[in-house]
């Protein structure tokens, strides 16, 4: 029988418990934490599909604004709490971080103290909602390193190249749940008929080089020459390299980097005048995105060194984000240099 006749049918959780088999040590905490997140997602979809018909109720702004000062839309606040509602309760957690949250996101003691931390974005690109465009929800999974029962900061701020997991839920015209443990990249979709997700793309793997490059234009007069050069570059007509490369961008992360991951290419967000720093955030949108895309066989890199690598400052830390191809992601990074 082959390899996909096997998977014929193999749900999520079962393939968590299959990779949680490898691990001689493996408590189950781990299964049980994504168990919890995968459980969310299915709600948080749920309320998307039905969003359309419950417009009042669910599209729109809430009336507040969260800490980057950005309006807070009425289905981010219902993700950010679902999600933290579920996975306070489960009791593997230690601690949490949200990009609506100003602050750590402690666990109540009723609820025991777990290994593991959780850093997340509830609803990425909830600036599209009201428009029918892709969405999701991005997290990642640390273990705790901070002495004591209870989690800290500490836990919070660590570079990429300590996540035990990372993932996306996607919410379009599918809801799809990509993930890695470290042992490849996995996508599972979910089947409403049943209420699964089941395995859809087994081992993902990006194209070392692509022909799709992702990066608001609307900025170009923003940006440094390096960064100017290189976009240039990609628009000119050379047949050798593959050029020029189609511009595709939806201003989505998730489903910019989805798309990324499926067909190859770059995605880039870049410092300019107006963000020196960049604008996505280093804990839970760059981190986890780099963690998928190096298992995947791609690179993310800051445009000088790699985005894994970097231990945050602050909980909200942002940088800029180069993603995607190797090739593509190296040539970046040396227009990048003559800046």
């Amino acid at each position: 029988m082959s390899e996909n006749k096997e998977q014929t049918g193999l749900t999520l959780t079962q393939h968590i418990r299959l990779e949680q088999r490898a691990f001689a040590s493996a408590t189950g905490e781990f299964s049980g934490l994504l168990h919890e997140i995968l459980v969310a997602g299915k709600i948080i979809s749920r309320e998307i599909n039905t969003a359309g018909l419950e417009a009042e109720l669910v599209l729109g702004v809430a009336g507040t604004t969260n800490v980057h000062g950005e309006e807070v839309q009425k289905l981010d606040e219902y993700s950010n709490n679902t999600i933290i509602q579920l996975l306070q309760r489960c009791g593997h957690l230690a601690i949490m971080g949200s990009e609506e949250n100003e602050e750590p996101i402690h666990i109540p003691e009723q609820y025991g103290t777990g290994k593991y931390v959780l850093l997340m974005d509830p609803l990425d690109g909830s600036s599209n909602i009201d428009v029918n465009v892709s969405i999701g929800t991005i997290f990642s999974i640390y273990k705790k390193v901070s002495p004591g029962e209870k989690g800290s900061v500490e836990d919070l701020l660590q570079p990429g190249n300590q996540q035990v997991a990372a993932g996306y839920i996607i919410y379009g015209s599918s809801t799809v749940f990509v993930y890695t443990a470290g042992n490849g990249v996995h996508g599972f979709t979910l089947d409403p008929s049943v209420g699964e997700f089941l395995l859809s793309h087994p081992d993902m793997k990006i194209p070392n080089k692509g022909t799709i490059y992702s990066v608001n234009e609307g900025n170009f007069n923003l940006w440094s020459e390096g960064q100017k050069k290189y976009v240039e570059y990609l628009r000119e007509s050379d047949k050798a390299t593959g050029r020029p490369y189609k511009a595709r961008y939806i201003g989505s992360f998730v489903s910019d980097f989805h798309r990324t991951l499926l067909k190859g290419g770059i995605f880039m967000y870049p410092a300019d005048e107006k963000a020196p720093n960049g604008k996505l955030r280093l804990g839970y949108e760059c981190a986890p995105m780099a963690f998928i895309a190096e298992q995947a066989g791609g690179k993310a890199s800051t445009g000088k060194e790699s985005a894994m690598d970097i231990k945050a400052d602050k909980l909200h830390q942002r940088i800029p984000l180069y993603i995607g191809s190797t090739e593509d992601v190296e040539m970046a990074e040396k227009f990048l240099a003559e800046d």
